[in-house]
Formats: C-alpha cells, structure tokens, sequence
C-alpha cells in the first residue's frame, strides 16, 4: 500500500489539475494498492489536518479543467517559523500531520515559494516530490513551467484585441502583463501580440527612450503605439535604489501601478491619448491550453513513476525538450530571471522593438 499526498500552493493558474491527474493516472497503472489524500487550501490544509481522500473519480474529465480541485492558498515561506495566531508551530504540525496518516510521500504544486517550503520539509526529514507550476516561468532548474503558456495565449489575446481599437483612433495603449520579479510572460506574449515597446523587470527602462520610440512610430506615420508593460517593470533611477530606499519612496506612490505613471508621463509629454488596459486575473484563468495539457500530464506520469520507484527528493522539470528530475536544493531559493543578453532579446530588438533602454 502506498498512502500519497498532495497539495497546490501559492497563486492558481492552468493545468494544476492536469498535472494531479497525470501523477495519479501513472501511479495507478504502476501500483496495486494505492490511496491519495488531498490537503485543502495549500500548506494550510497539511497544517490544520484538512484533508479528503481522493479516488480515482476525483480525477476524471478535470485534464481541461482550470484552477484547482484541491484549492490553494499563500502561506509565506518567511512566516514558516513564526507561530500563527493560534499558536501552532507550522513546521510541526505538518510534519505531525504527515506522520498520523502515514504517508509514504507527499506531492507538492507550486511556484517559487512554495519549492522553499517543499524543500525545508525535505530537510526535516519528509518524502517530497514537486512539480513546477507559475505563470511567470522563473522557476530554477527546468526550462518552463505549466501555465506559463496558457498565460502568453490570454496576454496575447488582450494584445491582439487592443490593436484594433488602437488602430481605430490613433491611440497609444499600454497593456500590463503579470510579472513583479520576471519578464518571462511580457516578452513572449508582447513578441506575439506585436507590441511596440516592452517593458520588464530585468531591462530597466529611461522615459527618453520610451518616448523616442514613442515619436519614431509617428515619423514613420504609424497610427498608434503598443506597450506590453510587466507590472514590475523599473526605470533605471529606480533600479539603482536599495531595497530599502525603494520600499521608502513606494509608500505614497500616488498610481495604481507602474503602468499608469508611464501612461501619465506619455500623455504629458507628447499630448497624445493614452489607454491602461490590465487583463490581470484573466491570465491565470479559464482552460489550459494543449501544450498546458500535454506538458503538465508529461510532469505529472514522470513524478508518478518516481514515486513507485521511492525516488524522493526532487522537482520534475524539463530541460531541453525532455522530462528530468532536479534535486530540491538546487531548486528552492532560485529565481530564474531573463538574460537581458539572451538571443530572444536581441531579436525582438531586430524586429524594432524598444524595451526603453
């Protein structure tokens, strides 16, 4: 008998059931006796003991289904050792919780947080196998995440429909892509939608340059202008601040986000119209897409087999088109930002695309 356990953590996106349908769909067929226990909520539910058990019926007709059967929640790595109010020591009690239903090992979905967590439960002595799930793609160790792709078709869909309306009355519009600490999602789906500009964390932008880019379209007499705008993009002044420096001038910061003070700054130096439009929410939504599918039931019967073969230990990723294990620790802790040198830059830069610097 093998007792498994599983649970999504952090913010949903597409494919997360897909991807628990693929690791119970490869154990199935590799054990004889097998039973699962889904943790509600994230972390939470493994704290609190919330839980059900799952049967194979719990996992059909949900490989198109998006967000999660088994809920989710944040639970900060950072607070990890610090009581809740309720005082109940969060290591502990997953680890408790853990032991009383005897589980064999423990499957976690979840992002870069997450994989922190999965990792200090590994170091206290717990089964653990993950499997890589973000919108952003900055996972370390494997070369894409599940949802990533669902996101880039939504973002370029909010793209693609601005053009139009762009078009129509000679506007320039800014969309905003999810992404704080990434530009992963905003230079693929800005490449694919055709922006003008793009703007993401890890090339800090200067307005000169924006507005140049701006004012170059028009000599040329195009009608309108396109930026794909990461919602944690950063102007150079910025960039150069300290962590500390920056949280203090954040305080009072008078926008909703980064993208309306560019748009303000454009509308005041070239009197042009300009819209903010953010699909937000929308990008981690809806049905995941067939490379979703595919790639997160590939992830999911790979995880499977490590599971009946008592390889504990490890995210399952994949590295130059193929499904490998990558040990927790060179995982947890890692962010895996975008070259601004990387060869998709450079080409977005040939095909005349400003990333304001």
């Amino acid at each position: 008998m093998k007792r498994i356990g599983m649970l999504t953590s952090g913010g949903d996106c597409q494919a997360l059931n897909a991807a628990m349908r693929g690791v119970v769909k490869s154990l199935s067929n590799c054990l004889s006796d097998l039973e699962i226990y889904g943790f509600l909520d994230g972390f939470r539910g493994l704290i609190y003991g919330d839980y059900r058990m799952l049967s194979g019926r719990d996992f059909s007709g949900i490989l198109t289904k998006g967000g999660t059967i088994l809920g989710s929640s944040r639970t900060p790595f950072k607070t990890l050792d610090e009581p809740g109010d309720d005082g109940i020591n969060k290591v502990e009690a997953m680890k408790k919780n853990y032991r009383d239903l005897s589980l064999d090992c423990l499957v976690i979905l979840g992002g870069n947080g997450s994989h922190k967590t999965a990792n200090r439960l590994r170091e206290e002595g717990l089964n653990i196998v993950t499997l890589p799930k973000t919108i952003d793609n900055d996972l370390y160790g494997t070369d894409m995440t599940f949802g990533f792709q669902s996101a880039v078709d939504i973002a370029t869909g909010a793209i693609d429909c601005i053009h139009t309306t762009a078009d129509s009355h000679r506007r320039i519009f800014i969309v905003e892509i999810m992404g704080h600490k990434t530009g992963w999602l905003t230079l693929n789906a800005g490449m694919a939608g055709g922006a003008d500009i793009i703007l993401i964390p890890e090339i800090p932008y200067e307005m000169d340059k924006i507005i140049n880019a701006i004012e170059e379209r028009d000599r040329k007499g195009s009608k309108f202008t396109i930026l794909a705008v990461a919602e944690g993009a950063l102007s150079k002044d910025r960039a150069a601040l300290s962590k500390r420096e920056f949280k203090e001038l954040m305080k009072d910061y008078p926008y909703p986000s980064v993208s309306y003070e560019i748009a303000d700054e454009i509308r005041k130096r070239t009197d042009r119209e300009v819209r903010v439009t953010v699909p937000g929410h929308m990008q981690r939504g809806g049905s995941p897409c067939p490379y979703d599918r595919v790639f997160a039931s590939r992830l999911g019967a790979e995880a499977g087999k490590l599971i009946a073969e008592e390889e504990y230990g490890f995210m399952v990723g994949i590295r130059n088109r193929e499904i490998v294990k990558v040990p927790l620790a060179e995982v947890a802790g890692k962010l895996k930002t975008l070259d601004p040198g990387a060869s998709i830059v450079k080409e977005a830069k040939l095909l005349g695309i400003s990333f304001g610097d």
